[in-house]
C-alpha cells in the first residue's frame, strides 16, 4: 500500500535544528524526513485538545 506523500517547508529553532542533527548523527538509519514524520505522527496520534489546535492555528494566521 503506497501512501501519498506532500512536501514540506519549515523553520525550525536553532536549538531543535542542533538537537535533530545531533540524533540524526548518533541514528544513522535514520534521516530528517523519517524523525519529521515521526514526530508530526506522534503528536497527531496523542490527540491534541481543541484548545491546543485552536491556539496552534491562530499564532499560525497571525504570523
Amino acid at each position: 500500500m503506497m501512501f501519498p506523500t506532500i512536501s514540506l517547508l519549515a523553520e525550525l529553532p536553532e536549538t531543535l535544528h542542533s538537537e535533530l542533527a545531533q540524533y540524526i548523527e548518533k541514528n544513522p538509519d535514520w534521516d530528517q524526513n523519517r524523525a519529521i514524520s515521526v514526530a508530526i505522527s506522534l503528536f497527531l496520534n496523542q490527540g491534541p485538545s481543541e484548545e491546543l489546535v485552536t491556539t496552534v492555528v491562530r499564532e499560525n494566521c497571525l504570523m
